[in-house]
Order: structure tokens, then C-alpha cells, then sequence
């Protein structure tokens, strides 16, 4: 199918990337973004009053983010865009992109906003009170290190549906690490030429404000925190867990940013665009969920849902783009569809400049649309799993209007 929103060529925007406890640390992800989206949309001509919607993804809290995307809206120059604050852990930017989506296909806006925020770093430390506890004691958690660690369904940790999905499906570590290797050598064409492909849709460099905003703490010339591994230095590691594949240098660190998406009507993304002869057109979104404690293969059924609904095939897919927090996500993927592993996640993913959660998938859609516009079109296909054992995915196209 074709959805009526489109997305406005040029029309996004991502910050580099930052592993937690760094540049970004001091920031609350949500004025941040605002802050962000502010200069975004003047630097593209575009002005806030023309958003009618907004969705706002974000899975660490902030303070007051119980105002959410009103909030966001106002501080971004749109005051008189409503819409919701959505949480779906790693896939919350596909699902703050359907939900622009939507708003658009039942008419029910025009121009919308999808925009999306995480700050890893400093992880709020809840506390959660109950007067029937023993001695009135609640019960207290690390929201960030917690969850990393403990899925409630099966109190196992995210770690462990990696080892289960390896073990019953013979991924091996060395396997992985040549994942690893190829994302690295593929993220660096990104960097080529002054950052060349990054500079479509990042600013660069990149002003690190003040917590007050009043002044530049840094200035950053891409993502920060990425590694650059070797073989040999690979070859050293040891698995996580006793008896497993899975090593340190196999799975994506955490880490903050902030990544948008502008959403439209056809007619409104002709005049949004960087260039109107560009179309970004949607087609077709999946979700799934699998089996407890095998969040890995949630790719494989989210991809299939949005290729049918699509009416298309992987085989038909330009380029396809996936979050592999592990390096074997995309060792299952490429087994279970037929994909190229080697030619997937051109020019970065989420392995290599980390895992930011509700921005990761927001900036992984921006670089499938830009990595379309340089092959001169065709389908792109993301996917990307969530805590939960699930997984969301959209098919879109980048053709000539």
C-alpha cells in the first residue's frame, strides 16, 4: 500500500551520537531536542507554526517529562501542536513515525513531527513507595541498569536472549565478530570526504550546549565514543557470560542523542522539501513478538508484516537497514530472509554508534532515506527489536515525485 503521509526530503535531523557519560551527559534529553529541533527548523526554512501533531518517543524519563510532547512542542516554537509521549524501549521510532503517520492518513493533521530522545547517561533512581511494606519500605530502581539487566516477564537480561538466540541457531563468536568488523569498515564510508554522508542530515560540527543553554560546552565532529576494532584485539575477548558467544566488542554500548522526522501530506512535503523533486513515500509498517527470551528474532516477523503490507519482497529492498544491538541480530536476519549480511547497515547502524533507544531507530530511517537518494532511488526496508521480545519495521521508497 501507500500511506498519504510522506516524508519531506531533507526534512529530519539526528545529533551525533554519544556514549553515555560523555559529551551529552549534562543535558536533559528533552529541552535538548527542543533545542535541537529549534535551530533544525530555522536551518531548513521551515517554520513551527505549520505543525498541527507531534509525537514524542523517550524511554528514560526526565524530570517534568510528564509534560511530554506539549512540552517538547512548546519549547521548539510550535506551542499549538498537541499529541502524545509514546515508550516502546528500542522501537519507539518506528512507532512515533506510525503514529505521525496515522494522524495524517485520517486527517486529522496535516504536518506533523516525529521526534525522539534518550539520555542513558545518568539514569534516573526511582523510588516507589508502599505503606504495606515491611516497616512502610517501598521498593527503589535504577531505571537504565535495572532493565538493562532484568526482564520481569523472565527476570533474565537482554544479554541472555542474544546467548539463547546464538545457541539454538549455531552463531558463533567468531561469526560475530566479523559482523562487527564489516559494520565498523561500512560506518567509516560515513566519515569519508569530512563526514560527507553524515553532514546530509547532521549538523557538523556539532555545538554542545550549556545545561543553561547560554553558552557551547563542546564542539563535536561526529559521534563520540565509537570504537575501532582489530581482529587480533577481537580475537582476545572472552564472552560476557560463562559458556556463551556473545563478547564486550559484539553488542552496542548505550548512549544519547536526539534524532526527527517531519511528516506530511503529499502536497504539504512538496513544499517541505529540500528538494521537491524527491519523494520519501511510506508504505507499509510491522510489529511483531516473539517467543520469551528470544528478542533477536523479533526482526525477522516485524520485516515480513511491513513487506506485506507493502506488497513487496526483501528481494526488492535497495537497501536495507537494521538495530543490531548484537552482531548476531543480523547473522539471524540475513539466515531467515535471504538478505546480504555483508550489504546491509551501509554507512552505520546502531552496533557502531550506539543505542541511544527511541532515537536509534529515528536516525537509522534517515540514513536508509539518504542511502536510497544516493543509489537514485528504490525500497528500504528497517527493522529493529525492543525489549519485550518484540520488534517494529517500515518499507518506504525514495522515487522521483
Amino acid at each position: 500500500m501507500s500511506y498519504k503521509a510522506e516524508i519531506p526530503y531533507g526534512a529530519y535531523w539526528s545529533t551525533p551520537f554519544v556514549r553515555w557519560q560523555g559529551s551529552f551527559a549534562h543535558l536533559h534529553s528533552i529541552e535538548f531536542a527542543a533545542h535541537v529541533a529549534r535551530r533544525e527548523l530555522a536551518k531548513r526554512k521551515i517554520d513551527p507554526m505549520i505543525f498541527d501533531y507531534g509525537a514524542l518517543g523517550i524511554s528514560v524519563p526526565q524530570k517534568h517529562a510528564f509534560y511530554g510532547l506539549p512540552w517538547l512542542m512548546g519549547m521548539a516554537g510550535a506551542a499549538q501542536a498537541g499529541g502524545p509521549t509514546l515508550m516502546q524501549a528500542c522501537a519507539t521510532g518506528v512507532r512515533t513515525l506510525l503514529a505521525a503517520t496515522q494522524e495524517i492518513e485520517v486527517g486529522m493533521a496535516m504536518t506533523a513531527l516525529a521526534i525522539n530522545c534518550d539520555r542513558t547517561s545518568n539514569g534516573p533512581h526511582l523510588y516507589y513507595p508502599n505503606p504495606k511494606g515491611p516497616g512502610g519500605t517501598g521498593v527503589a530502581e535504577d531505571w537504565v541498569m535495572d532493565n538493562f539487566g532484568c526482564d520481569p516477564q523472565g527476570g533474565h537480561s537482554m544479554l541472555a536472549t542474544a546467548e539463547n538466540v546464538a545457541r539454538d541457531h549455531g552463531i558463533t563468536t567468531a561469526e560475530q565478530h566479523q559482523v562487527v568488523l564489516r559494520r565498523e569498515e561500512q560506518y567509516r564510508q560515513a566519515l569519508a570526504d569530512d563526514s560527507a554522508f553524515l553532514r546530509r542530515f547532521m549538523t557538523l560540527p556539532f555545538e554542545v550546549p550549556a545545561a543553561n543553554y547560554q553558552k557551547t560546552a563542546a564542539i563535536l565532529d561526529g559521534d563520540e565514543g565509537v570504537g575501532q576494532s582489530t581482529p587480533e584485539g577481537l580475537g582476545r575477548l572472552k564472552p560476557v557470560l560463562a559458556g556463551g558467544t556473545v563478547t564486550y566488542g559484539g553488542q552496542t554500548h548505550p548512549a544519547d542523542g536526539s534524532a526527527a522526522i517531519v511528516v506530511a501530506s503529499r502536497e504539504a512535503a512538496r513544499e517541505l522539501s529540500a528538494n521537491p523533486k524527491i519523494a520519501v513515500r511510506l508504505h507499509g509498517f510491522g510489529l511483531a513478538r516473539v517467543g520469551l527470551a528470544r528478542m533477536p528474532e523479533a526482526t525477522v516477523p516485524a520485516a515480513r508484516n511491513a513487506l506485506q503490507q507493502a506488497g513487496l519482497a526483501i528481494g526488492q529492498m535497495a537497501a536495507i537497514k537494521t538495530h543490531n544491538p548484537f552482531a548476531l541480530n543480523d547473522i539471524y536476519f540475513a539466515r531467515q530472509t535471504g538478505a546480504d549480511l555483508m550489504k546491509m547497515n551501509n554507512f552505520g547502524c546502531s552496533l557502531v554508534w550506539g543505542h541511544p533507544q527511541a532515537p536509534m531507530g529515528t536516525r537509522a530511517v534517515i540514513e536508509l532515506i539518504e542511502e536510497l537518494a544516493l543509489r537514485g532511488g528504490g525500497y528500504g526496508l528497517f527493522t529493529g527489536c525492543a525489549a519485550g521480545d518484540s520488534a517494529m519495521a517500515v518499507v518506504l521508497e525514495v522515487a522521483d515525485a
